[in-house]
């Protein structure tokens, strides 16, 4: 249902085609959620389906129609609903931390030290992307926005820190 609320509050904020939610996603709500372009699509499909949004046809010159889709009034009780539900339990999946666990078995210092290159490069490739996303300011709703944009920044900074302090201790 996250994919799905995160979609129609996306579509909330203006009509989009699938190709404008994905560039959306990815430049907006991508320090706590990703979704590739099909997932994006089936879901849309679904939720078109289901009568929670519309879709508009908008003719182009020399290029393929836009297929803009709207939020129908179903589709902005739903968001409302999820919105005032209750946070269902968070279970956390870290593969990173999974294998962190167990490399030591291996007795190779080279492979850990690989491993936690990897990850200091991975969080570095991604705070460069956070801090390029836009701050907005303005009404609360932008405000919140932008303090998940924050969160995600310190998060990330958080874990440089953390990488700093295991590799010194190893």
């Amino acid at each position: 249902m996250a994919l799905d609320a995160l979609i129609l509050g996306l579509l909330d904020l203006r009509p989009m085609t699938g190709y404008d939610l994905k560039k959306a996603f990815d430049g907006t709500v991508a320090h706590f959620w990703s979704a590739d372009q099909s997932q994006i699509y089936r879901t849309l499909t679904r939720l078109e389906q289901d009568g929670l949004v519309d879709v508009r046809v908008v003719p182009q010159a020399g290029r393929p129609d836009r297929r803009e889709h709207r939020l129908t009034d179903g589709g902005r009780t739903r968001l409302t609903e999820w919105l005032r539900s209750p946070l269902p339990d968070e279970k956390p999946r870290e593969p990173f931390l999974g294998k962190l666990f167990f490399v030591g078995r291996e007795g190779d210092p080279e492979l850990v030290r690989a491993l936690l290159a990897e990850r200091r490069d991975s969080a570095h490739h991604l705070l460069a992307t956070l801090e390029n996303l836009p701050v907005v300011d303005g009404d609360l709703s932008a405000r919140l926005r932008s303090a998940t944009l924050r969160k995600g920044i310190l998060e990330v900074q958080a874990e440089l820190t953390w990488l700093d302090e295991l590799e010194a201790a190893l």
